[in-house]
C-alpha cells in the first residue's frame, strides 16, 4: 500500500469516528485543511521534475477526490441519522383522531337575551337599542324621576365627562331611556295621524342592553343587563300587563304551572306600580317567591314626555334583569361567575 492509499484509509477511518457535524469538520481539517496532511504532500511537489509533478499531481488529486467523497458520505450519514432521530421523537400516530380547534358558544346571558327577544317578538314587540352614555333628561327627568331622588346620587350613578352642571352625562342606570327615545321617534313618524285624530299604531317595544350602577356583590355587579318593555295604545290596561308578563315567564321557564304575584310598589315612572314575583311549583326552588321584575301603568307625565296625550294614550311598562333570569334558569348562585371569564364555567352552556 502506497502513501496516498494509506492517507485515504486514515481519512475514512477518522471520518467514521465522528459522531457530530462538529467532530466531522475537525477531522476534515486534519486532511483537507490549510495545514492538513494532503496539503503538506502537495507542497512537496515543488522539488520534483516536470514529469514527476504530472504523475504525482494526478495521484494526489485522486486521493483528494476519494477523501472528499468519504467526507460527503459521512456528512450525509450524520444528517440522515439526525433526521431519523427527529422523526422518531415527533412520530405522528395517523390512527388518532385529528386535532380540531375548539368551537366557542354564546355567553349564558346572551342566550337569555336571545330567548327574551324571541318570546316578545312572537307577541309583536320590536327590539330597540340605544346609547349606553345617556343624558340626564332621558335617564331621569323624562321618566319622572325627582331632582332629589337617591338614584341621581354619585353613590348610585356613574357620571362621565361632558354635558353641563344642570344636564350631566352618565352611564345609563337602566334601559328605560330607550322607551322614551323609541316613543318620541314613533310619535314623529305618525304625527300626521295623531293630529288628524285617526290615531297612531300602538307602541310595543323591548329594550335589552347593558346598564351601570355603583354596586358589587354576589347578586349585583357594576355592569349588568336589563330589559325594559313598553306597550302604549288607546286601550292598554293593567290586565294586558299581567297577561303578557305571565305568558312570557311561563314560556321562558317552560313551566305552565308557574305562579305570578303582582305586589304593590312604587316607581317614579309608573302609577300604579307593582313588583313581579314568581313561584315554581316543582324543582329546587319550589314554594319560594322570587322577585324578577318591576312593572306598572305608565305615569301620565312620562306619556307627556313622549309627546302623547295621557288622556287618550295609556299603557304599561316593565323592567327585568336578564342576569337574574339566567341565574334562575340555569341554577347559578353567584352573579360574578358570569363576568369572571372562567372557561370551565362558560363551557357548560355551549
Amino acid at each position: 500500500m502506497n502513501e496516498l492509499d494509506a492517507l485515504v484509509e486514515a481519512a475514512q477511518a477518522s471520518f467514521s469516528k465522528a459522531t457530530t457535524p462538529a467532530d466531522l469538520e475537525n477531522a476534515k481539517a486534519q486532511f483537507l485543511g490549510k495545514s492538513g496532511r494532503l496539503t503538506e504532500l502537495m507542497k512537496g511537489m515543488a522539488a520534483l521534475s516536470v514529469d514527476e509533478k504530472k504523475s504525482r499531481g494526478a495521484a494526489i488529486n485522486l486521493a483528494k477526490q476519494a477523501i472528499e467523497a468519504a467526507l460527503a458520505a459521512h456528512r450525509q450519514a450524520l444528517a440522515d441519522a439526525e433526521l431519523a432521530q427527529q422523526l422518531q421523537a415527533e412520530a405522528l400516530d395517523v390512527s388518532l383522531p385529528g386535532r380540531q380547534r375548539g368551537q366557542g358558544g354564546l355567553h349564558p346571558v346572551s342566550l337569555t337575551l336571545e330567548r327574551i327577544e324571541a318570546i316578545f317578538g312572537s307577541m309583536g314587540f320590536d327590539v330597540a337599542e340605544g346609547p349606553e352614555i345617556e343624558t340626564d333628561w332621558f335617564n331621569f327627568t323624562a321618566l319622572n324621576t325627582p331632582e332629589d331622588h337617591p338614584a341621581r346620587s354619585m353613590h348610585d350613578t356613574f357620571y362621565v365627562e361632558g354635558g353641563t352642571a344642570t344636564a350631566p352625562n352618565l352611564l345609563r342606570t337602566h334601559t328605560s331611556p330607550m322607551q322614551i327615545r323609541y316613543a318620541v321617534q314613533h310619535v314623529k313618524r305618525h304625527q300626521a295621524a295623531i293630529v288628524s285624530g285617526v290615531g297612531m299604531p300602538e307602541i310595543r317595544v323591548i329594550a335589552p342592553g347593558r346598564t351601570y350602577r355603583v354596586d358589587s356583590d354576589a347578586t349585583h355587579s357594576p355592569m349588568f343587563h336589563q330589559c325594559e318593555g313598553l306597550w302604549i295604545g288607546e286601550n292598554v290596561s293593567f290586565k294586558d300587563l299581567k297577561v303578557v308578563f305571565t305568558n312570557f315567564c311561563r314560556t321562558f321557564f317552560e313551566s305552565d304551572d308557574l305562579v305570578l304575584r303582582f305586589r304593590p310598589s312604587f316607581f317614579p315612572f309608573t302609577e300604579p306600580s307593582a313588583e313581579v314575583d314568581i313561584q315554581f311549583q316543582s324543582g329546587p326552588l319550589a314554594g319560594r317567591w322570587l322577585e324578577v321584575a318591576g312593572s306598572g301603568q305608565v305615569h301620565p307625565n312620562v306619556v307627556r314626555n313622549m309627546g302623547l296625550d295621557p288622556e287618550r294614550y295609556i299603557g304599561f311598562a316593565f323592567g327585568m334583569g336578564p342576569d337574574r333570569l339566567t341565574m334562575l334558569r340555569y341554577g347559578v348562585n353567584d352573579l360574578r361567575l358570569f363576568f369572571d371569564g372562567d372557561i370551565r364555567f362558560l363551557s357548560q352552556f355551549q
